[in-house]
């Protein structure tokens, strides 16, 4: 199995210093964890100290109920406190963690939406969602788990070094030697599982990405018969996983094997020295029992600093993901401030010129868009549509030319004042899981229930609703699940018609659709576009037959479309900025 490159020093440092940055969101309940498992520490200090003076009273004084009568409240007192204070401690603990788990969560989501849809289509879902999900849960455990016992590793050893010292001097000193042992051999197998926790991360990221994309596909799959060959796919990857997940346990395993055998050992010399010294006389009943009953506790919370060092090393591997996430620089953000005095007319690309890297997308794109008009580009994938359209909402901002709404530059524009006049429907439009009323309103919350019915009669969903079996109160699932493809964007074009944008923004909206429900769609294009001005992007003109003019998009260039039935046949005006200078 191929390992991972380890990370190097340098980057160590820095991840760990970011994680207990990134755990300052939780320091109050990681503190009330350490000062409960402290305090349950200090019980248990006093409860074998109470359970050796009740045995040494019983064996050897002969005592009998009522002497050791106030020791055993005392030792159930004790028992209660230490059960109180580790429900506390752990309870403390979850908290802390989850904080620390939703605080990443939301600056994750938070700086993905700041990166946007251009950033979002280069990178695979899965891998994000995995990133959000499973690393932020990775971190979360670092912060629920090692954090608080990594303190009590320090506190807990001490306060009974400091009980058993001057007890018996001679124990103490061995538990003294002993315990930096534990955290040493920890560290040195740690080293060894670092690459392998790497590895591991990083075939479940692919792994993630790879089934995500897989439950997308299923139906094209299905219908390309390829559903067999990508389930024996997925089912490589899982082993390849398994097998990855085995080479990290076996090593924990072993790790746990040392740190067990080293704590036996010490446990042992300590047992055995008190058991010659009270064999020969040397030293009472009391004190040695007393010892030898906390040694186990004094090692017990060194072996579980080790156990919790592995959710350190996995917290790590998945800060690398998070932070490369959170590193990744957002798009220049629009610096306008000028709000929209009105509705908008006409919004005209002047010559744009866009290109990812060196190789230009568009070059030199002249188009005009008008209200009460709808324009149509086509081209094949790749051209430069999707861009085209990412430059009209405002994601990306154009290398030279300029985008300007009723004369004034996009770049001068507040980016929320311009957003509030568009409306966007996707290829594949997203409905979240609740009722029809509530998706239709997403634009426009605070629609009342006449603009809603009217929105809905344009877009041609009046009959949809009604024979859905609560209408608009109807339940739907996330992305629409129970509606099909052209009922899921009826009601997408309803939301866009309730919502009153200036400007519509259309990809592929027959794509996947019968030819009744495309011309049900078709229909209610044209009547938004008495509203407001609409471009569609497409494929093929034959998807925008109804468009009042259409471009094809050719090398970065937008060429006009001659279609039959045009006026008179003539053919359509030369270029794209001559018709643009036509438009009102």
């Amino acid at each position: 199995m191929k390992r991972a490159a380890p990370i190097r020093p340098a980057m160590r440092r820095r991840l760990d210093g970011w994680l207990r940055g990134e755990s300052r969101c939780a320091r109050v309940p990681l503190r009330v964890s350490v000062a409960a498992g402290l305090a349950g520490g200090v019980a248990l200090i006093g409860q074998c100290w109470l359970l050796a003076r009740i045995v040494d009273a019983l064996a050897l004084d002969h005592g009998g109920l009522s002497e050791i009568a106030p020791c055993l409240y005392l030792l159930l007192l004790t028992v209660g406190l230490r059960v109180a204070a580790t429900v506390v401690a752990e309870r403390a603990a979850f908290e802390a963690g989850a904080r620390m788990r939703d605080s990443l969560r939301e600056r994750l989501v938070a700086h993905a939406a700041t990166l946007g849809p251009t950033w979002a289509r280069t990178h695979r879902a899965g891998e994000v969602v995995g990133t959000w999900l499973d690393a932020t849960e990775s971190v979360g455990r670092y912060c629920s788990g090692y954090l608080p016992q990594a303190a009590l590793a320090a506190l807990i050893p001490l306060a009974i070094l400091a009980f058993v010292i001057p007890t018996d001097w001679v124990s103490g000193l061995i538990m003294a030697l002993s315990a930096p042992l534990v955290p040493l051999f920890m560290i040195l197998i740690g080293k060894g599982t670092e690459a392998l926790n790497q590895a591991q991360w990083r075939r479940l990221a692919h792994l993630g990405g790879h089934l995500f994309d897989a439950v997308e596909g299923l139906t094209t799959l299905k219908l390309f018969g390829a559903s067999r060959a990508e389930a024996d796919a997925v089912a490589t990857l899982s082993d390849t996983y398994r097998r990855a997940t085995m080479a990290v346990l076996r090593v924990a395993f072993l790790s746990s094997l040392v740190l067990e055998f080293l704590a036996t050992l010490s446990i042992a010399m300590v047992a055995v020295y008190i058991g010659f010294r009270l064999y020969y006389g040397a030293m009472h009943l009391l004190p040695g029992l007393a010892v030898l009953m906390i040694a186990p506790e004094f090692f017990r919370v060194l072996r579980a600093l080790g156990s919790q060092y592995h959710a350190r090393m996995e917290a790590v591997a998945a800060g690398e993901a998070i932070l490369a996430l959170l590193e990744t620089p957002p798009p220049p953000a629009p610096a306008g401030t000028r709000d929209l005095p009105g509705p908008v007319r006409t919004v005209r690309f002047e010559q744009v010129w866009f290109g990812h890297g060196a190789a230009p997308v568009l070059r030199g794109v002249d188009l005009a868009l008008a209200r009460g008009r709808c324009v149509a580009i086509v081209g094949a994938s790749g051209a430069g549509k999707t861009t085209m359209a990412d430059l009209l909402l405002g994601f990306l901002a154009p290398d030279s030319g300029r985008i300007t709404v009723d004369g004034l530059d996009l770049a001068a524009i507040r980016p929320e004042s311009w957003r509030a006049r568009i409306a966007w429907l996707p290829q594949r439009p997203v409905l979240f899981h609740g009722t029809i009323r509530d998706n239709i309103r997403l634009g426009r919350p605070d629609a009342d229930e006449a603009a809603l019915r009217q929105a809905v009669a344009r877009a041609g969903a009046e009959g949809l609703i009604a024979e859905l079996p609560d209408g608009y109160d109807t339940v739907v699932g996330d992305r629409g699940q129970d509606l099909s493809g052209g009922e899921i964007q009826r009601v997408a074009l309803a939301r866009a018609f309730l919502r009153g944008a200036d400007l519509l923004v259309l990809d592929e909206p027959a794509t996947g659709l019968d030819a009744a429900n495309a011309a049900l769609i078709a229909a209610s294009v044209r009547a938004l576009c008495a509203d407001c001005a609409v471009l569609v992007i497409a494929h093929d003109t034959l998807s925008v037959r109804g468009a009042d003019a259409v471009f094809r998009l050719t090398d970065g260039r937008l060429v006009p479309v001659t279609r039959p039935g045009d006026a008179t046949g003539a053919a359509a005006p030369p270029t794209p900025a001559h018709h643009a200078a036509a438009l009102p």
